[in-house]
């Protein structure tokens, strides 16, 4: 596992604080799509590994974050730089989509 869990408590340190790009995976167990979208994010997190940090938060387990951010929506994949939100991804999208964005932020 190359992702590491987000949650409410470590969602500063780790996102908002972190020196790296982040991508942030909001999922929840029950959610087909979202388990669809699952190994894509697995794939992306080993592929850009050191480069950009890749989290899953549970909006289940973690409601607090998801509503600060106005997450209606799972899976909803959100793009953090500086601890700056710059970019969002709603819904299962392809591989090569999620990659352009993650480009992006290492640009």
């Amino acid at each position: 596992m190359s992702h590491i869990k987000i949650t409410d408590a470590n969602f500063k340190g780790e996102v908002l604080e972190s020196r790296v790009p982040v991508m942030v995976d909001f999922w929840a167990s029950w959610c087909g799509p979202c388990r669809m979208l699952g190994p894509i994010v697995e794939e992306l997190a080993q592929e850009f590994q050191g480069r950009v940090k890749v989290g899953k938060l549970d909006t289940d387990a973690n409601p607090a974050v998801a509503q600060a951010l106005h997450i209606s929506a799972i899976p909803t994949v959100l793009f953090f730089k500086d601890g700056k939100l710059v970019d969002r991804a709603v819904g299962v999208n392809p591989k090569d989509s999620l990659r352009r964005q993650i480009d992006r932020l290492l640009a």
